[in-house]
């Protein structure tokens, strides 16, 4: 079973890979560990858990997976928030916001097992965008204060706001030179440098070790060394709601983030991965690492990219990842309580700003201005509200979009297709007609998007016509919206004394407004007529009226009684 589950062929690439993308990971997990209030512990001993069971059970072979930015910035929420209801310290409520985590990856292992991870990835490009750049700004703000040796008061994006000018006006200089320091070392430091020594690391040391010359807030005793104890999952009423929320948001953005960047690894290796397989193994390492007081973790894009660049091809890259940071763990950990806050803040804003879209936001002027406008809204609802809000909201709207288009299509075919489609015989017959007959080509499926102006588009278009044709041609199924429409169409040709003819109904369409009771106003004999027999029948008809009308003798359309 092992060896069908494992792949030893490229065990040198895999070690390499796995080993460089665990020497990027370890700065960022200590700074995520102490963006999320929890601690820089629990953000490595995260990156343990998730990456080590997301490597051996997921779906995608050479996805690293760890903290990340958006389950951070979700996570830390949580952690504030329930600590400003219990009233209590991060300690005393760990069971409760540890237990939102265990869930989360239930919820995946669920979502893997309904066999949602291709629908997950549905979610439209300026939606994801939006919230991306999102979490990328509400990181930057959460730790803008920090840069300048200062902490918020509270929790969320509002409080982080409101500390930025006292922070600005009282500055911890050395704390403020440290940061700075970073900064200009996690954006600047050299390419060719950076492949053997990540920028991230280079300012985590070098900020560290000047930190002991100053008087700076460092770690210090936030950072427990040992194996951590196993953290009993535990629920209060006045606080189950926000826990069970914040599990739902941690699994929807933990698989999207983690099937997005599987996706970027399938272009990189020219592999496919497996959507449902990967929500299971990224399922049980966040049950996991919920049980072990660890923070929640994804697919990481940078870390599975450095992965597979420096050789890394299998699962065994993202296992050796974990492996090396329990070493660190284990080995290193007390001389980790010397790096000051402002160095991993430092970091945090590179995040950050690597999170935000800035490649879209340069273009999106030149693309559709509703994406544009999505994308916005998307980005503010997520910094200023929350990011299930944002990411519904967002869905939501831009499913309307998409169906206002494509109805927009099948009203322009109504009647623009029509004569396109006829064959010679049948534009012949028509020549002498097309003043008293109108035909209508109907294109796809007739759905609800496109039935509320059906009928009224088609009364736009027979005024002082004898007949008219709907030809279905080219639709497979009918909603019951549509074949409400069509109810209406040919209930106002009975009102109007005006013939209507239906051709090329399939049986599915046929059974589906029989089924619905929309027929009854249609001829008897539409679900067997052809165009061309339509466009007969309704000249024979014409021409039958147009001799019996001397005698003023009405005609007959053969309608069913209503």
């Amino acid at each position: 079973m092992l060896k069908n589950h494992f792949d030893f062929t490229n065990i040198k690439g895999d070690l390499f890979g796995g080993l460089t993308a665990g020497v990027v990971a370890l700065p960022l997990a200590l700074a995520f560990g102490e963006a999320s209030g929890a601690g820089p512990i629990a953000g490595l001993w995260g990156a343990i858990f998730t990456g080590f069971f997301a490597a051996l059970f997921g779906g995608t072979q050479t996805q690293v997976t760890g903290p990340t930015g958006p389950m951070v910035v979700v996570f830390a929420g949580l952690v504030g928030e329930v600590s400003r209801q219990a009233g209590a310290p991060f300690p005393e409520i760990a069971g409760i916001i540890f237990s939102a985590v265990v869930l989360a990856g239930i919820f995946q292992i669920v979502l893997g097992a309904m066999k949602f991870g291709e629908y997950i990835r549905l979610v439209p490009y300026p939606v994801i965008s939006g919230f991306m750049t999102g979490i990328g700004v509400i990181i930057i703000l959460l730790q803008a204060s920090r840069l300048f040796g200062s902490e918020p008061d509270g929790g969320g994006t509002i409080a982080a706001i409101e500390a930025i000018p006292a922070a600005i006006a009282d500055p911890n200089f050395a704390a403020l030179g440290l940061g700075l320091l970073t900064l200009a070392l996690v954006f600047f430091w050299p390419k060719a440098i950076g492949k053997f020594i990540p920028g991230a690391l280079a300012a985590l040391i070098i900020g560290s070790l000047l930190g002991l010359l100053v008087n700076v807030p460092t770690i210090g005793d936030d950072l427990v060394v040992g194996f951590p104890s196993l953290v009993l999952p535990g629920f209060e009423r006045e606080t189950a709601f926000l826990v069970v929320e914040a599990a739902i948001i941690l699994a929807l953005l933990g698989s999207i983030d983690s099937l997005l960047t599987s996706l970027v690894a399938d272009n990189a290796t020219r592999t496919r991965h497996e959507s449902n397989k990967e929500l299971f193994g990224q399922g049980i390492g966040n049950a996991v690492a919920g049980l072990f007081g660890a923070i929640p973790g994804a697919g990481a894009t940078m870390r599975t990219m450095v992965n597979i660049r420096t050789g890394g091809s299998t699962r065994l890259s993202g296992m050796i990842h974990s492996l090396l940071l329990l070493t660190v763990v284990i080995a290193l950990a007390p001389l980790a309580r010397a790096i000051p806050h402002a160095v991993l803040a430092g970091i945090l804003i590179k995040v950050g700003w690597d999170i935000i879209d800035v490649v879209y936001l340069k273009r999106a002027h030149k693309g559709p201005r509703w994406d544009l406008a999505l994308m916005a809204l998307v980005l503010l609802v997520t910094v200023f509200v929350d990011l299930i809000t944002a990411v519904g909201l967002g869905v939501f709207l831009a499913a309307l979009a998409y169906v206002r288009s494509v109805a927009k299509q099948q009203l322009d075919a109504l009647h623009t297709n029509a004569d396109s489609k006829l064959t010679a015989e049948e534009t012949e017959l028509l020549k002498d007609y097309r003043s008293r007959i109108q035909l209508f080509s109907f294109s796809g499926p007739l759905s609800f998007g496109a039935a509320a102006d059906i009928a009224h588009r088609v009364r736009e278009n027979v005024h002082g016509r004898e007949a008219i044709i709907l030809d279905f041609t080219e639709v497979p199924d009918v909603d019951v919206s549509a074949a409400r429409a069509v109810e209406a169409i040919a209930e106002d040709a009975r009102d109007e004394e005006r013939l209507i003819y239906l051709c090329n109904v399939n049986e599915k369409v046929h059974a589906q407004l029989k089924g619905l009771g929309t027929d009854k106003y249609l001829p008897e004999d539409y679900q067997t007529m052809v165009r061309i027999d339509a466009i007969r029948t309704a000249i024979s008809q014409i021409s039958v009226a147009d001799h019996l009308s001397r005698s003023d003798k009405p005609i007959s359309n053969k309608l069913k009684p209503a």
